[in-house]
């Protein structure tokens, strides 16, 4: 693939990496481009547009999980789906660009991972949902670095959060949850995502120069 791109899966702090993935469009290998104290996680691509297909978006999470959980887990900035450089030349220098704003939201990330809390109550609930999400919010905040609201999309969804929780709190967390869960018993219906990379925590705008 010497005339390939590179699709970018996330920035994070300079580091030696180099694993076989199923990465997007077939990428089957997963290393870093470096710039200073920053390094891009790629994997190379024929497309400079990737079709948004569910297997790419499967691959494209997949890997940023693997990233983030795996062996010897890594602090990641996530990209969103499709962020393809022509080569490395033009990645190096968006990382040169954005570097301040990437080296303040690793220092702000390092060590954490989000996670997401809903609360779905049944049609007919008589549930206090104002009081429950006011408890629920109370409980989790209590063992996490920052929440965020997603938003209400459902009649019967009366929480919707995302968490930032640093790793060493994680099962203070799960305890946490599992406390909501049970106190609430058949009220409620709680459902414990994750962990996923911090999108909900990350505010980046990538320069056109891909």
């Amino acid at each position: 693939m010497s005339d390939a791109h590179l699709y970018v899966y996330g920035v994070t702090h300079e580091t030696d990496l180099e694993r076989s993935v199923e990465g997007v469009d077939g990428g089957e290998r997963l290393y870093t481009v470096d710039y200073g104290p920053l390094s891009a996680v790629v994997t190379d691509v024929d497309d400079l547009e990737p079709e948004e297909t569910d297997e790419n978006t499967r691959a494209h999470d997949d890997v940023i999980r693997d990233v983030i959980t795996g062996e010897d887990p890594l602090t990641l900035v996530p990209m969103r789906f499709g962020m393809v450089f022509k080569n490395g030349r033009t990645l190096k220098s968006v990382l040169r660009e954005a570097r301040p704003a990437f080296t303040r939201a690793l220092r702000d990330l390092d060590g954490t991972v989000e996670l997401g809390v809903k609360c779905i109550v049944p049609e007919d609930s008589t549930v206090d949902r104002e009081a429950l999400a006011e408890d629920a919010s109370e409980r989790l905040s209590a063992v996490s670095e920052g929440e965020v609201d997603n938003g209400l999309f459902s009649d019967r969804l009366a929480f919707n959060r995302s968490y930032l929780v640093e790793r060493a709190d994680r099962e203070a967390f799960d305890i946490a949850v599992e406390e909501l869960e049970a106190d609430y018993d058949e009220e409620v219906t709680v459902q414990y995502t994750g962990p996923y990379a911090p999108y909900n925590f990350v505010d980046i705008e990538i320069g056109a120069q891909r």
